[in-house]
């Protein structure tokens, strides 16, 4: 059967070139995986419940109503966001949050950068863990969106939640992304493009919209360079 192929393959060339090139398997591209990174671990509460210290923003839209933050726009063409001053690269972020207006998600970034050029001083680059609609993570102005995470299992972890408190766990280490919402892990994603992640503020999001909306969170606290390498699944 050899002898056949090869046969074949001699009376016709072109023929040949078409199986062999038919039969080449494609390029297996890994995903590359990064260790965490090394550095202080310390617990640093974001936002005491009194003020905006250590946060910059938008002033017109951010605010500390009731021991919370206040996203509010009546509508914006780009999506604006409250941003730490400090910036972070291996993280555990503990954080509830509120979609009290409006149908569209709100989110946490981090891994990435200001973008004032996209038309708003304090809009975001980088990473974005979606909630409590259109759950899953987004590349803001990269990668065309969407990143391929699973929406499903935040879905259904934040099932009834739509405009009630989310209590988020993001653990960023490395290249890799774990995420648990109300208790439940939902994501667990590296990044194939480990060069586009950056030292960067984390930030809340207030999402572009045409019609008013309101965002809520409280219970902010961050673990720089967290020991321990899994995900503490807290609930609200």
């Amino acid at each position: 059967m050899r002898r056949a192929l090869i046969s074949a393959l001699v009376l016709a060339p072109g023929l040949g070139l078409l199986l062999a090139v038919s039969a080449a398997p494609a390029a297996d591209k890994e995903t590359p995986v990064v260790p965490p990174r090394e550095g202080k671990s310390e617990t640093i509460k974001l936002f005491d419940g009194k003020d905006l210290d250590g946060w910059e923003g938008d002033k017109d839209r951010w605010s500390v109503q009731d021991g919370e933050i206040v996203g509010k726009s009546k509508a914006q063409k780009v999506s604006t966001y409250l941003l730490t001053k400090k910036n972070f690269t291996d993280f555990r972020l503990l954080v509830t949050g509120k979609l009290v207006e409006s149908e569209t998600h709100t989110g946490i970034c981090f891994w990435g950068k200001r973008a004032p050029e996209k038309g708003d001083e304090y809009t975001y680059a980088g990473h974005l863990v979606m909630f409590p609609s259109g759950w899953g993570m987004y590349d803001l102005y990269g990668r065309e969106g969407k990143l391929g995470v699973d929406a499903g299992p935040g879905k259904k972890a934040g099932e009834g939640k739509q405009h009630d408190w989310n209590r988020l766990e993001i653990l960023a280490q490395g290249n890799r992304v774990r995420v648990a919402a109300n208790g439940v892990a939902i994501v667990d994603w590296r990044d194939p493009e480990p060069d586009r992640i950056k030292e960067g503020p984390i930030g809340l999001q207030l999402h572009s919209n045409k019609d008013p909306e309101e965002v809520r969170y409280k219970d902010i606290t961050v673990t720089t360079f967290p020991t321990e390498d899994k995900l503490l699944t807290v609930k609200e």
